[in-house]
């Protein structure tokens, strides 16, 4: 079980009064870890049939996760490590503490990369690719291709304060980021990665503001049919009807009624994990167990984030701003600053290429054999060869 000596500290940051950025140290409260563990120690289980996971999250895959969490994981050595791998700061940003990981890179001239994750993921998503895309020569590769990472946790998300206004989207996010990456860490002109939510903020910082964003990068690109539809695009208008009808539960309860979910999540851990994990598990090239492709610790740390920072209901209320005022990246606006996308196979939103040749300026594109709408972790060396290769020739 983890140990409850360490000193507690509160896990809800505030920036310096000067509103420079400090830093941020990821520490649970004594009290914290111990209303978590009388919280799992008090779960009330349903009795569902066994359907695997066709009718949601699988109840013996989850128990076994939850027992592994009560006595097995180490919550204390996990927040040392993220402290280590993903050293975080807090910036104040439009009134919002912004949290976000910098690392340095190690080059001759490191252009800075903004990473940002999607739903229901966290800036722990991008632990894997960190190292490899700021000291690219410690991994194999050539030291002319390190970046300066900034990986971001998007208003709501984890450590970064949830906004006031409720049709708070991917357009107010992208305008905090490029104060944060601008005003805050003085990059004029910055690459960005995108993937699911991220990729919305991407597009609305190319939309929004093409004199700084150099090019961005997507696993979840969208796009704009032809008029008349080609067949090609039929298919995938077709696709997505079944995707929404079939999947789309989530998106229809968090885009309309997300307050009445959150009572729940917010006050059930198990029901948090259950929520997440059925996500991990569908979205993924997994082959239908989520811990094929990612460790149980990744997993609840990723839980755990969303846990303590109580941002579940804010992170989904994004669907509902969404609804109420789409995002660039659902208009039908061309955003004409270079886009590289990498489309993997168990994505889970694919237009056909042409598609998104209409909304983007495409310079790159590519279709992995293996991986689905968590790359970061689950294709790392993929993802990153292909922002290499994509970022290379705009560099300078």
């Amino acid at each position: 079980m983890s140990s409850l000596d360490s000193p507690p500290t509160d896990t809800h940051a505030h920036t310096s009064d000067s509103g420079m950025p400090i830093p941020f140290e990821v520490r649970a409260t004594n009290a914290q870890l111990q209303d978590l563990y009388r919280r799992l120690d008090a779960t009330i289980w349903p009795d569902p049939p066994e359907q695997g996971w066709s009718m949601g999250t699988n109840s013996a895959w989850l128990q076994e996760l939850v027992k592994y969490w009560r006595h097995d994981f180490d919550w204390r050595s996990q927040e040392e490590w993220l402290n280590e791998r993903l050293p975080s700061h807090m910036a104040q940003v439009r009134g919002l503490d912004i949290h976000y990981s910098l690392i340095k890179g190690k080059g001759p001239s490191p252009d800075p990369l903004l990473l940002l994750h999607g739903w229901p993921s966290s800036y722990v998503e991008m632990h894997r690719i960190v190292g490899p895309l700021s000291d690219p020569a410690a991994y194999g590769g050539n030291s002319e291709d390190a970046f300066d990472v900034i990986v971001g946790s998007l208003p709501g998300h984890g450590f970064s304060s949830a906004p006031a206004e409720p049709a708070f989207g991917a357009d107010e996010a992208a305008n905090c980021f490029r104060d944060l990456m601008v005003e805050v860490l003085g990059y004029e002109r910055f690459f960005v990665h995108g993937g699911d939510r991220g990729a919305f903020v991407a597009t609305s910082l190319a939309n929004q503001f093409p004199h700084h964003t150099a090019a961005i990068h997507q696993s979840l690109p969208m796009g704009i049919p032809a008029d008349p539809p080609t067949p090609e695009d039929l298919a995938w208008l077709e696709g997505m009807g079944r995707w929404s009808a079939e999947e789309g539960g989530y998106s229809s309860i968090q885009s309309t009624r997300p307050v009445s979910l959150a009572y729940g999540l917010a006050d059930s851990p198990v029901g948090l994990a259950a929520w997440i994990s059925e996500k991990m598990c569908a979205w993924s090239d997994c082959d239908g167990d989520p811990l094929n492709v990612f460790t149980r610790d990744e997993i609840l740390t990723n839980i755990m984030i969303y846990w303590l920072s109580e941002s579940i209901y804010p992170s989904m209320r994004f669907y509902w701003a969404h609804r109420q005022s789409p995002p660039a990246a659902v208009r039908p606006d061309r955003i004409d600053v270079p886009t590289g996308i990498t489309l993997f196979p168990k994505e889970v939103m694919r237009p056909p290429r042409a598609a998104v040749d209409r909304k983007y300026d495409l310079r790159f594109w590519n279709e992995p054999e293996r991986g689905g709408h968590f790359p970061a972790l689950e294709q790392p060396e993929v993802l990153v060869e292909d922002l290499r290769d994509f970022i290379r020739p705009l560099r300078g």
